[in-house]
């Protein structure tokens, strides 16, 4: 595990430099206790809802064609919870790259809910969303 993350690590500015910048993060999200599977798009800069979970796209890069596939998006995500006089706070718990092409090497950890990156793209390009976001 710790030599996958020095390779994430050691590859993040050769992905930085020979990528370009999109504008929306394609995300898929499974929600463990309905097994219902969702793709959705947050743009960059944008908090998305998926279930309790508040995911905001700080970046997202992507190999020009003409090289071996990647995408990967810096991620924060935040799980809105209940406290005990049920006022609702939310908690970070993960922030950090996530790639399309490895995605156990940077994941959610989360007994409810799995996100992983498909790819990224610019807004103008963006098909319809697909499946359902939230609850």
């Amino acid at each position: 595990m710790r030599s996958a993350l020095l390779l994430a690590v050691m590859t993040l500015p050769v992905l930085a430099s020979a990528a370009h910048a999109e504008t929306v993060a394609v995300l898929q999200g499974l929600d463990k206790t309905t097994a219902r599977v969702s793709t959705f798009d947050a743009p960059v800069g944008q908090p998305v809802r998926f279930g309790r979970l508040v995911i905001t796209a700080r970046a997202c890069v992507k190999h020009p064609p003409e090289e071996e596939p990647e995408s990967a998006a810096f991620l924060q995500i935040d799980e809105l919870r209940t406290d005990e006089r049920n006022a609702v706070a939310a908690q970070r718990i993960f922030s950090g790259w996530m790639f399309a092409s490895s995605p156990a090497l940077s994941a959610l950890e989360n007994p409810i809910y799995d996100v992983s990156v498909l790819d990224c793209k610019s807004d103008n390009t963006a098909p319809a969303e697909s499946g359902s976001v939230g609850k």
